[in-house]
């Protein structure tokens, strides 16, 4: 959802430079459940006001979903003491931005205000809390702000139905088997009653996190905190149902006709383990070995030097429950899929039998180093990985220590973990086809 609303200067958005090694924060408790989590940093007078919900598109029934994402747009709508269409205008009108979005595990909505607005912040964000507008209004309105943004996105673009396709056959039992933006179908049948069902049982005090970042006086932050959001009633538990997939243990084939395609691409998809897990870590430094930018493995060895592929890449989702690692690449010229597929096997066999160069190793290690503070350089981007380890890692002060685990990983383990995940009877298949009756030019 691109909803933001740029009035701050870039410099006062982004802050001071953090201690990247020693991000100091204060965590407490509501009696309604909420967990709170400071984090005062006056190099610049700006405030960041955030609310990450546990609830993502895995949280929907089968027969209805989308609901997370539409509720992404749906709380912009108004509350009771914000007029429909009034809530960019205030935050605008305050010289501040906000946004919010969604993923398969977790809602997250903020504001960046300047210092001097952090009680407007927290009563604006309480209010989508206790006292949204759910009405048909809204819900009409938001269904075809939907369906725009799925036809542009996805429908209408090219390989824009690959992560759809990709999370269709990689997962059986599993709810990230369906797209975050969900079927227009169902959410056009679905209910107001069907909505209001939803916020009531998912956007709670007791399913949310509140992080404020930035320059502010944490005794009044602390009493505004608790005016606003202390009399939050506390919703019923939500309980989240577990979901094992049966590991892969043959090669899935699967076939897809985009007709707004006319090169075809080829996509070979491993399910990863829980971000949560230390094997994950050591997949995404091989994704970035393997795949992260023209200087990695497979670019410069099959579209530069051999030249038998236009495209070449790679993305990691790293999640809650189950991750994905999905390599594709386009053929060139007279070249196919299998020949693509042939050269990127070949590079993971290398590194399940050799170890990498120290020098390659050397690089990884310095190239997520560098991640790490650049994503922790902003208060903004501090807010989130406080929510984010809070909420979905169960540990908050990986804010600190993630990078230590990143360093602690051997060339040794490296090995032993493409050997564990990246076999071929591990992956999925996909061949990502132009549509037989495909006539564009």
């Amino acid at each position: 959802m691109k909803k933001s609303i740029m009035i701050l200067s870039t410099a006062l958005m982004l802050g001071g430079v953090a201690d990247a090694q020693n991000i100091n924060f204060e965590e407490y408790d509501l009696n309604n459940g909420m967990h709170v989590i400071l984090h005062h940093d006056p190099s610049a007078p700006v405030v960041v006001t955030s609310v990450m919900y546990h609830v993502g598109s895995k949280d929907e029934e089968p027969t209805k979903t989308g609901f997370a994402h539409f509720f992404e747009h749906l709380l912009f709508e108004g509350t009771a003491n914000i007029k429909r269409g009034e809530w960019f205008k205030i935050v605008a009108s305050n010289g501040g931005k906000n946004n919010a979005n969604t993923s398969d595990d977790r809602t997250y909505y903020y504001e960046i205000f300047p210092s001097n607005n952090l009680e407007l912040a927290l009563w604006m964000e309480s209010e989508r809390l206790l006292h949204p507008v759910i009405n048909q209004i809204g819900v009409d309105t938001q269904r075809g702000v939907i369906k725009e943004e799925k036809a542009s996105r996805y429908d209408n673009r090219a390989y824009g139905k690959i992560i759809n396709e990709v999370k269709k056959n990689l997962f059986i039992k599993h709810p990230y088997q369906w797209s975050t933006i969900g079927s227009t179908e169902q959410l056009e049948t679905a209910t107001l009653e069907d909505f209001q069902a939803f916020n009531k049982k998912f956007y709670i005090p007791n399913n949310a996190v509140l992080v404020v970042a930035g320059d502010f006086e944490k005794e009044n932050a602390k009493k505004w905190i608790e005016k606003y959001f202390g009399e939050i009633q506390k919703g019923e538990k939500v309980e989240k149902q577990i979901f094992i997939e049966t590991p892969i243990t043959e090669t899935i084939r699967a076939t897809y006709q985009d007709p707004n395609i006319q090169i075809p691409m080829v996509i070979a998809s491993y399910r990863t383990p829980s971000m949560k897990t230390r094997d994950a870590r050591v997949l995404n430094l091989i994704s970035a070995y393997l795949s992260d930018g023209k200087s990695s493995k497979l670019y410069k060895k099959i579209v530069d030097d051999k030249k038998i592929a236009l495209q070449i890449g790679a993305v990691g989702f790293s999640q809650e429950d189950y991750g994905m690692y999905i390599v594709y690449g386009l053929p060139m010229g007279t070249h196919t899929s299998e020949d693509l597929l042939t050269e990127i096997d070949e590079e993971i066999v290398k590194i399940q039998t050799d170890l990498i160069s120290e020098r390659d190793f050397e690089k990884l290690q310095n190239q997520f180093e560098n991640q790490y503070i650049d994503i922790n350089s902003s208060v903004e981007g501090i807010a989130e990985n406080l929510a984010k380890y809070y909420l979905l890692y169960g540990d908050i002060n990986l804010i600190n220590t993630e990078i230590a685990t990143y360093q602690s990983i051997s060339r040794e383990e490296i090995r032993s973990i493409a050997k564990k995940y990246l076999n071929p009877n591990q992956r999925l298949i996909l061949d990502y086809i132009p549509a037989k009756d495909n006539t564009k030019k």
